[in-house]
Order: structure tokens, then sequence, then C-alpha cells
């Protein structure tokens, strides 16, 4: 047994790496191309994450978006992440283009920003992109008068005034960049309603957490959906994300969803010698009380909280790198905690005969319990 458990978690450990990079497509292909890769852009330069940024900007070169536009993101995220990373990104941005140069490879520059006019009034002007930013409605700090002058000024009057990028792919970048950061919800919120208003539709802006989702990192994309959510009055689910998923969420568990209180999700990661399954569970999600008879399961958990429990035994809460061994013949249960989403590797044992028999479901009163 311990030489099977061996076996598998060495398995686990060559697939990571290949499967880590699976992307959920579908869900992003409202945004074009150009919008996704601003977005990852400006989602890794807000993390201080160099090495995915360089990873970031050499898709989006690969992809079309020109120097200028790279230039452009890095240098309006300036106004949201500060200076340091602004800075930082920017200089990622050169040795990338260094290196692409050295490689033989020749990026397109693209577009300079058009002159303003000699009497282009920044103050004005940016108090009128201010107020349609905020629904018509004007906006005065008067807490802070130079800071408010700053804003209009600025930020919406001479980087707004740049036409690199639209205004509507300023906002992508700006939800992208605060979605990635801790602790400014209420400025994420205000600017997920500030690009509907730039014109970014309902759809794209749905679209954003799922490109997070696929490129940087579950975390980010739980607070870009979380706060859309609020912002749209849709029913949104609390519970912790797994952060930095190292295996596929794959797709809607719809072949035994009947045996599961809530969605879970299976990936496939082996189909024969040794079959095994990451299976990810959401908030509450829990399968029904079953039996493996004949052949056992070895669950390795890999994200999140969750629980076991064996039929007259006191429940084990899960936590990443816990092994399971479940035994033929046992009656028992697993699934997530009430706060956090939970991801555990299934590993069907092998055996002549073996079978899966479904009993009832964990009932609330049981799962309420649970601490």
């Amino acid at each position: 047994m311990n030489r099977i458990i061996r076996m598998a978690a060495c398995a686990l450990v060559i697939m990571a790496c290949g499967l880590s990079t699976i992307k959920a497509q579908n869900d992003m292909e409202v945004l074009n191309k150009k919008q996704q890769h601003l977005a990852v852009i400006a989602a890794f330069e807000a993390k201080g994450d160099i090495e995915g940024l360089k990873t970031a900007l050499t898709d989006a070169l690969d992809g079309g978006l020109t120097v200028n536009e790279a230039k452009e993101a890095l240098s309006h995220l300036y106004a949201y992440t500060g200076f340091p990373r602004s800075l930082n990104g920017l200089g990622a941005l050169q040795s990338v283009l260094a290196d692409r140069k050295a490689k033989g490879i020749e990026d397109r520059r693209g577009k300079d920003a058009s002159p303003l006019a000699p009497d282009y009034d920044a103050l004005a002007q940016g108090t009128a992109v201010q107020t349609k930013l905020c629904g018509g409605k004007p906006f005065d700090y008067a807490f802070a008068p130079a800071t408010d002058y700053y804003l209009k000024a600025h930020l919406f009057g001479d980087i707004f005034a740049r036409d690199i990028l639209t205004h509507a792919e300023r906002e992508i970048v700006t939800v992208s960049a605060l979605a990635s950061m801790q602790g400014v919800e209420p400025q994420l919120k205000s600017h997920i309603s500030g690009a509907r208003n730039m014109g970014v539709s309902d759809e794209e802006i749905h679209a954003i957490p799922h490109v997070l989702a696929a490129y940087v990192g579950d975390t980010e994309a739980y607070r870009a959906a979380k706060a859309i959510a609020e912002v749209y009055g849709e029913p949104f689910n609390e519970g912790k994300p797994v952060d930095n998923m190292m295996f596929p969420k794959g797709e809607p568990n719809t072949a035994y969803a009947r045996y599961f209180t809530g969605n879970s999700y299976l990936a496939p990661l082996l189909t024969e010698g040794l079959p095994m399954s990451n299976v990810t569970f959401e908030p509450r999600c829990s399968n029904n009380w079953h039996i493996h008879h004949k052949g056992g399961q070895i669950l390795i958990c890999v994200g999140g909280e969750g629980w076991y429990q064996e039929w007259g035994k006191p429940a084990r809460k899960l936590r990443p790198g816990d092994v399971v061994n479940i035994p033929a013949e046992v009656k028992h249960w697993h699934g997530a905690t009430a706060g956090s989403w939970f991801q555990h590797i299934a590993i069907s044992l092998p055996a002549e005969g073996a079978s899966n028999e479904w009993l009832e479901a964990v009932t609330d009163e049981e799962y309420d319990k649970l601490k």
C-alpha cells in the first residue's frame, strides 16, 4: 500500500508542471486578445511578480500588442499601484525587449500619443472624464483639495488624454490591477462601475475573472468575481478560493452530480493503470456517504480545506499535503469546509470486481456540527 502511495505521489509531481497551464478558453473569449493581454500584464505588475510579468509581456508581444501599448499600460498603472511597481514593470519590459532583439525579434513600436491642442485644459478635460466615469455625477474630494486636483488634472486629464489606449482599455487595466491587490475593494468596485460607464460591456467585465483565473491566480480571480457580483447585485459564494491551484479545476461533475450536495468539478489525470482524478469542491459541497467495495481509494489533498469522515468516527479536517487511505468496505464521505474551496486527487486502487455503492446524503444537521 505504501508503495502505491509513493508511486502516485511521484506521478502527481511530474504531471503538475504540465497540467497547471491548462486554460479555460471558452470563458475568456468575450474579451479580445489585446484586452486579455492588458489584463494579465496589469495583474502581474500589481502583484510585483516580475517573472510572471515578463512571461505575460512576451506572450502579449507575440500576440500583437505593440511596444507603446505595453508601455502605456505600465505607465498608466503608476496612478493605481504606485511608481515603484510601475517603474519595475517598465524595467521588465526593457529587459524583455532587449532579450527579444538579441534573438532577432523586431517588435512593432506602434503609434505614439496624438499631440494635444495648445489650449488643452487638463483640469477641465479631466473633470469631464472623471464625471463620465462616475456615471455623470461630479466627484469632488473636498477633504484633500490637492489630491482632488491631481486626480482631475493629471490622472483623468493628462493620462487619459493619451490615446494609445482607449478609456475602456484603461479601465480593464485598472480593474485587473486592483483585483490583484489586497485592501482596495472600494476602489475595485468603483472602477468596475466606471468600466461600464467607459464602454466596457457587462459581458467583458464578467470575463475578467476568467482571464485572471487562467493566467494569474485564483485569489485575483476571486477578488474580481466577488466585487463584480456586489456591483451587479448578483449572488456570490463567499467561500475562500483555493490559491494557486496546482491542478486543473476541470469540468462540472455532472455525471455524479446526484451524489453530491453542491457543485463539484472533475479533471481526469490518469485513466489507465492507476486511475486518478482531481476533484474540486465548492464551499459546503460534499459527496454522499458511500462505500468502495473490494478496492479502496487514496485521497491526496492539494488545495483549500476539507473534511473526511468514516461512519461512527469523528470528522477529520484536511489540508494540502494530507493523505487519506480509505480501506474497502468502509462507509465514508468527503468534501469542502463551509469557508473554503477544496481539491483532492482521488486514486482508485485496482481490484477485480471493484464497485462504488452510493448511499444517503450528509444532512445539514450533521455537516453543521463540524468545527
